[in-house]
């Protein structure tokens, strides 16, 4: 079931790859994702130390917490496999490449992140794909009014 999804990723990069990775949760984090109350629009990845952490995404406090509530804010660690984390980070030390959280869902009942390794796009790529978009779009609508 999918929780949260990063459509500016999408718009903003060409996403090369992707990877499925675990994060760690605080006990209230989970609750408050449970209720969608997540951003991901600003969020970005970063390899540290030989480890994976999620940064800038906003998980809302929850409501019925008590004085243990998180921190919205705080950076997660992500769970990958370190033949993973290696990859990902050879691939970033190229020029252009970063990492980008796609969408958080639920996968027999644990929280992941989906994570996609993309490259920018320029303000031409932009305007192609929003395009390349209409007109499928426009192509639906016409095969809709036949049937």
């Amino acid at each position: 079931m999918k929780l949260a999804e990063n459509r500016k990723a999408r718009h903003d990069y060409h996403v090369i790859e992707t990877f499925e990775a675990g994060i760690e949760l605080q006990g209230t984090e989970v609750k408050s994702c449970r209720a969608r109350q997540i951003s991901l629009q600003e969020g970005f990845v970063e390899i540290y130390k030989g480890e994976a952490w999620l940064n800038s995404v906003h998980i809302a406090t929850y409501e019925q917490g008590n004085r243990n509530n998180h921190e919205p804010m705080r950076r997660r660690r992500l769970l990958l496999h370190k033949k993973e984390i290696l990859k990902i980070g050879r691939a970033i030390d190229t020029k252009g490449m970063t990492l980008v959280p796609l969408s958080l869902y639920l996968k027999r009942g644990k929280v992941k992140v989906a994570i996609g390794l993309c490259k920018g796009k320029d303000q031409a790529d932009k305007r192609q794909s929003i395009k390349k978009r209409e007109t499928d779009m426009k192509v639906q609508r016409m095969a809709n009014k036949k049937l």
